[in-house]
């Protein structure tokens, strides 16, 4: 049995979303999805907008995910070691960046393969926050 791992904040969950966790299901028999929690997208200078809770429950209840669980920090090839996860799905704008190719060592070292996957075109979470508060006459500097 081929265990896939993947991780994500989820916040304000869209059809990128929902791609990744069906291509990564495509690929493994069982789909274990790590969903961030609000500390750690706090540590990541962002603030989530839909609280942990629903955002994994949310995750928990597409058809693609087997299993979701909490992720408290950034050190994937623990947890994928922890859950025997054989591959690591991830976006492909980390694909050839120094970190990632490092990474790609230490996984490979542990019989881990990263498969990338490319983001759906012209949708992010970034950009529907952006359009949100527009819409509601913010600018983002008024909400962190």
């Amino acid at each position: 049995m081929i265990i896939g791992y993947t991780t994500g904040v989820y916040d304000l969950f869209h059809v990128g979303h929902l791609n990744l966790l069906k291509n990564a299901k495509g690929m493994c028999d069982k789909l274990i999805v790590g969903v961030t929690v609000d500390e750690l997208v706090s540590y990541k200078g962002k603030q989530a907008m839909i609280p942990f809770e629903d955002r994994i429950e949310i995750v928990r209840s597409i058809k693609y995910v087997d299993a979701a669980v909490p992720q408290y920090d950034m050190d994937k090839l623990t947890a994928c070691k922890k859950l025997g996860a054989q591959v690591l799905f991830v976006g492909d704008d980390w694909y050839g960046t120094d970190k990632w190719q490092q990474y790609e060592k230490e996984f490979a070292k542990a019989g881990i393969k990263i498969v990338y996957f490319p983001y759906t075109k012209g949708i992010s979470s970034t950009r529907i926050n952006e359009a949100l508060h527009a819409v509601r006459g913010h600018n983002l500097e008024d909400v962190k």
